[in-house]
This record gives structure tokens, sequence and C-alpha cells, in this order.
């Protein structure tokens, strides 16, 4: 089984995903970053785009961001963001 990683994506008033991951993607204002299990630990600023999360059982999640931090330790990553007005969340 592939190494996991603890994923956390919340807004201000709601957790918008969360759960176990393989693979976490997002836009940063530096590049786009792709975080797995065992990345160094890492704090990034985000600009608008899309957040893309491979669940452990292989499904996949995009979710439209407008910007935001990311944040990855101990196998644990966390982004606080906005999602783009008028976008349904899966």
């Amino acid at each position: 089984m592939a190494a996991t990683i603890t994923a956390f994506i919340v807004a201000p008033d709601q957790t918008l995903w969360s759960g176990t991951a393989r693979s976490v993607s997002a836009p940063t204002v530096e590049g786009s970053i792709g975080i797995l299990a065992n990345h160094e630990p890492v704090l990034a600023v985000l600009r608008a785009g899309t957040v893309a999360v491979v669940a452990e059982d292989g499904d996949r999640a995009e979710l439209p961001i407008t910007g935001g931090f990311l944040s990855f330790d101990q196998d644990t990553v966390t982004i606080v963001t906005d999602p783009r007005p008028g976008v349904a969340l899966p």
C-alpha cells in the first residue's frame, strides 16, 4: 500500500475536505506544489487556482480556491483557504 498523508482543507466557516490522501497539489505564488508522504516540512502562500486531492481510495477531488495558506509537517497537510464564490464543492 502506498504511503498516505492526513489532509485538512478548511475555510473560515467550514471544512471543505478532510481525510487520508495519497497526494495533494496546490497552486502557490511560486508555482505549483505537490505533497506526498514524507515531504519536507513546508509553509506556502497559495494563489487562485485549484487544489487537487487524490484520496487513499484513488478518488480525486478538485477544489477551486481564491488563495490561502498551505502547511505540511509530520505527514499532515493543512490548507486554509476560501473557495471560489459560486462553485459547488464535493
